[in-house]
């Protein structure tokens, strides 16, 4: 989350607020105002994390963004931007742990080669986007972002196209960069548990089963959004692979209704693990990483995770319309894909490099926790389906929730 304090230096120039800092704040004050209002879980304020049983806020920051124009005559760059110089890029990341290595495997090694720094910067929205755009204060040269909000942004235009093709070996990627997207690497999402309470045949290895209150009975943890949720649905309903998309919605809702009142719904992806860990749920959708950092040091309770079927999610990057380093940001995704570089990060996050030669580079105990990518129970999410749909879709699952 973006900090909400802001530093003012005492200079010759005085720094205001950019237009989205403005909406940001507007919305955390109406957030708060809504919070009475909202139904959670009793559990929601303890430690092992908040499970969501209503939607949240329906104020956007585009509604707050249109009514701030008004009020904000003068825009300048945030201090945030001000640290990036000609030897420096910015990329968004979702800080933590994965941060951590992402910087210690990918972005220290880039700058001992090029000279050039990098600084990390919270996640980003495609509102947050299209608002330093509107105001010509982006500050932002790469942006780490959903599938699906890729999908969506490069549709509406909102990405530099990105012709790097001369710099990649492109016979040596499994994910062929696009006009405005480079895909890096891809995620697993399947079913996890504690194996000291669930033994072999004792617990779901693929989403028919997860859905199987009867043979595997116990609560469930899913997460609160559609995609992804609606395709393991209609996987656990019997629908083909070859026939998932176009989504058919009302079946998916049909099958969610099955295990509806076993679901706890999670605010956050580290509570797919927790609430397994502290006994809260039995069973959760979660992710390949984030099962193996709980076999770590200092991970808690160890958990297992199911390969047998999984959804695979890809990890796009894109260089937003008005990115002040362009030229860096392009030698940076250059850098990225190159397959010791790929190894590297991998051997550390355990998600699947798209360098086919970064595969063998890696450790075997990294690849242990990689989905087999030719596995036939599989299923690739399609980013593209979602940026026609989410729109529409979204809202109803909201309101499913509710009822």
């Amino acid at each position: 989350m973006l900090s909400r304090r802001a530093t003012f230096p005492v200079a010759d120039s005085i720094l205001v607020l950019s237009l989205d800092r403005v909406a940001e704040a507007i919305c955390t004050g109406i957030e708060l105002a809504l919070r009475a209002s909202r139904v959670v879980n009793p559990k929601s304020n303890q430690q092992s994390g908040a499970v969501m049983k209503k939607s949240v806020s329906t104020v956007s920051r585009r509604s707050v963004l249109a009514g701030a124009a008004g009020i904000v005559p003068m825009v300048f760059k945030s201090s945030r931007a001000a640290k990036a110089t000609s030897d420096s890029l910015t990329i968004t990341m979702s800080g933590g742990s994965y941060q951590e290595k992402f910087a210690r495997s990918v972005a220290g090694p880039f700058t001992e080669e090029t000279g050039i720094k990098v600084i990390f910067a919270p996640v980003v929205d495609l509102a947050k986007i299209k608002a330093m755009q509107l105001t010509g204060n982006v500050e932002w040269d790469i942006v780490v972002i959903a599938g699906t909000g890729a999908a969506a942004g490069a549709k509406e235009g909102l990405f530099d196209e990105l012709d790097i093709s001369s710099m990649l070996d492109l016979k040596d990627l499994s994910v062929l960069p696009t006009k405005y997207i480079v895909t890096f690497d891809s995620y697993a999402c399947g079913i996890g548990w504690d194996p000291k309470k669930y033994g072999p045949g004792k617990h779901p290895v693929n989403f028919a089963e997860f859905f199987d209150l009867k043979k595997f009975p116990g609560r469930r943890a899913m997460r609160p959004s559609p995609d992804g949720t609606l395709e393991i649905a209609l996987l656990a309903d019997g629908v083909a692979l070859k026939d998932i998309y176009p989504l058919n919605v009302d079946r998916a809702f049909k099958a969610l209704e099955r295990i509806k009142s076993n679901v706890a719904w999670t605010a956050t992806a580290p509570q797919t693990v927790s609430l397994v860990q502290t006994g809260e749920v039995d069973f959760s959708i979660t992710y390949n990483n984030r099962v193996k950092a709980t076999n770590e040091a200092g991970g808690g309770v160890p958990l297992a995770f199911s390969f047998e079927q999984n959804l695979i999610f890809p990890d796009p990057l894109v260089v937003p319309k008005g990115a002040p380093h362009k030229e860096s940001a392009k030698k940076f995704l250059a850098y990225l894909l190159r397959p010791e570089v790929q190894a590297r990060l991998e051997d550390e996050t355990s998600q699947t490099p798209v360098s086919k030669k970064a595969l063998t580079m890696m450790s075997i105990e990294a690849r242990k926790w990689l989905p087999d990518m030719n596995n036939p129970n599989n299923l690739l999410v399609n980013s593209a389906y979602w940026a026609d749909n989410h729109e529409a879709v979204w809202p109803r699952f909201q309101e499913w929730l509710r009822t």
